[in-house]
């Protein structure tokens, strides 16, 4: 007899089937789930972060356990290569508008240094500087030294204030250091070095002290004076108040204030005038002011002088106008500031 199968039992079995296919798709799902978690993630698109796709938060495995389809290993075309020091002597042109203190600074290395590298080009005054001259660049601060017959490494250390097994030592003299032999002429890098300089101005001029000037150039004063005596502050003595060339350092003890030709140039205190004129020692024209309170200060390379031998001035006072005369590469104001014939760095003093 032919078996009928009702409606409602047709609609249980189409359900159940639906039911199982669910199931199971949930379960294909999950494991898929759990692996895509089990392994790194890959980004299809493109970021700023990453040009290849590739999340740079996910650190991918080296070897095995996932394969890293379109990665590729790079070469670095921007590997950086560790630099050997200098070890051998440059040789600069100066240009104008250098100054021992600038070129110094271009270089990484002391202004003593460069004077102590160039002892016969300009004989330790860095006013000597002009352009067109070569000079040394020592790769090192410290001294640049002609080996003269009869020299012994020990002497040379200690005249230089070094060891000589920093002289043995360093590259570029090229020394053995067991049996070291340096013939006459030879220079020598001194790493370290340091020696005295040959020092360039006219001394401190007391008002009392009758005549001492006059040995520094026609510009001395010859007679004893009385009169002004300083505030004891001071006042800048140019319109400017930065630097143009040299600043305050062991080979230069003065700065060069920036001021043209024949900007005023006045009295940075009040005082009596000691020098006034012409120095021989590379300053040009000059005044120096005695403040009668144990400070004097000096207006070098002036273009002109408007002041005269034991005359008072007050503070603020023209005295003159700004130049070039002397050695010097440009107009400034040489400016020196000093105490009980000492010198103090004009920074410590001008407001």
């Amino acid at each position: 007899m032919k078996r009928l199968i009702s409606r409602s039992g047709v609609i249980a079995s189409v359900a159940l089937a639906v039911l199982g296919i669910v199931s199971a798709a949930w379960a294909v799902q999950l494991n898929m789930s759990a692996a895509q978690a089990a392994r790194p993630s890959r980004i299809d698109s493109k970021t700023e972060a990453d040009p290849n796709g590739i999340d740079p938060s996910i650190q991918l495995p080296a070897y095995g356990g996932y394969e890293q389809a379109g990665i590729s290993r790079q070469t670095n075309l921007e590997t950086e290569i560790q630099q050997r020091s200098r070890v051998d002597i440059l040789r600069y042109t100066v240009q104008d508008g250098d100054s021992v203190f600038g070129i110094a600074d271009e270089f990484g290395i002391e202004p003593e240094t460069v004077l102590w590298g160039n002892f016969e080009t300009l004989d330790d005054d860095p006013h000597l500087l002009r352009p067109g001259q070569e000079l040394n660049i020592l790769p090192v601060d410290g001294t640049y030294y002609q080996w003269q017959s009869g020299d012994s490494i020990d002497a040379v250390a200690d005249f230089f204030g070094t060891d000589q097994e920093i002289i043995l030592a360093w590259p570029g003299n090229r020394l053995d250091f067991i049996d070291p032999e340096v013939e006459p002429g030879a220079w020598l890098v001194i790493p370290g070095g340091r020696r005295a300089f040959k020092q360039w101005f006219v001394p401190a001029i007391a008002r009392g002290q009758a005549g001492v000037g006059s040995a520094y150039g026609p510009g001395g004063c010859s007679g004893t004076y009385s009169g002004a005596v300083g505030t004891g502050g001071f006042i800048w003595p140019a319109a400017n108040r930065y630097i143009s060339g040299n600043d305050y350092w062991s080979g230069h003890l003065a700065i060069d204030i920036a001021a043209g030709t024949g900007a005023s140039i006045w009295a940075a205190d009040s005082g009596v005038v000691v020098f006034a004129g012409w120095s021989t020692v590379g300053y040009g024209n000059m005044v120096m002011i005695d403040h009668g309170n144990g400070w004097q200060t000096v207006y070098a390379h002036l273009n002109s002088v408007g002041v005269g031998c034991g005359q008072s001035v007050s503070q603020g006072q023209k005295i003159g106008t700004s130049g070039s005369t002397g050695n010097s590469t440009g107009a400034h104001l040489h400016f020196e500031t000093r105490y009980e014939g000492g010198f103090v760095s004009p920074w410590y003093v001008l407001p």
